[in-house]
Order: C-alpha cells, then structure tokens, then sequence
C-alpha cells in the first residue's frame, strides 16, 4: 500500500512569506500604485485566481494605512498583487511581506519576461538558511543557450 499526498495550502501556505522593494510609486485617476521588483511570475496566485495575499511593509510598520494597488513588475495588466489594499504608507525602497505565500508560490513561478526566480531562505530557530540561490540573467542565459543543437 503506497499512500500520495501533497501538503499544499494546509501545511504550508502560512509558511512562506515573499519579501518585495518598491521600485516607483504612481498616482492616477485617484489611485497610488505600487510598482515592485517581482511579480507574478514569482507569486501567480493573485493573478490566476484573485488570491488574497495580506501585505506588510516593513520599512514602515507603524505608519497609518493607506489604499495601495500594488503592482508587479511584468508588463500585464493583471499582474497584481493587491488593488486598492490598505498598506502602512509606503515609499520607494520599502521592502513589503506578501504573507502566506508558502503553498504553490515556487512550485508555479516561472521566469515569465525573462524575469529570474528569487532565493529562497529557510528560516528556523537557528537562524536563516539559503536553500536555492537567486536566478541570474546569465543563468537564464545559460539555459536558453543549453536547449540550442551544437554543430
């Protein structure tokens, strides 16, 4: 008798947290945007299914809460993390949490637009642990050139 499972959201959704830099902030049509250095490639859940992720923002903790739509940084109208999302006030270099990002966060990223995947750190009482590096341009590079016929 063989049993299969496969711990998803249960186990381990509330485990992984994906940590973001704001790159620019935009006002428009009474909205403020919040561009980031990842997006749905890195955390599709929000995009494919409307996912509600909570956001933090570090960099700010105490600040007063403030709509954002915070946005990724592939060129897609639907990549999203948050719209209109009451976020402590954020500013250009601020580094936000996307909580519960542990289930199917790497497990369905992609280097969709040639945009690498993130490290991934392993956190425990003994402190933090890399468990996989952070993607290069030259290693995406690497693997394009792998796939060509040698001659």
């Amino acid at each position: 008798l063989t049993f299969w499972f496969e711990p998803g959201r249960y186990l381990v959704g509330e485990a992984g947290v994906l940590l973001v830099r704001v790159n620019t902030l935009k006002s428009a049509n009474g909205r403020t945007f919040a561009g980031t250095d990842s997006g749905m490639g890195h955390l599709v859940r929000p995009a494919m299914y409307g996912a509600y992720h909570a956001l933090y923002n570090l960099s700010n903790p105490d600040g007063a809460l403030q709509p954002y739509d915070v946005t990724g940084n592939i060129c897609e109208s639907g990549d999203l993390f948050a719209r209109d999302r009451p976020v402590q006030t954020i500013r250009e270099g601020d580094i936000l949490a996307i909580l519960d990002a542990g289930a199917y966060g790497m497990s369905m990223a992609s280097e969709y637009n040639l945009r690498p995947l993130p490290a991934e750190v392993l956190v425990t009482e003994d402190g933090p642990r890399l468990i996989r590096a952070r993607r290069t341009p030259e290693d995406l590079a690497d693997a394009l050139l792998a796939t060509l016929p040698r001659t």
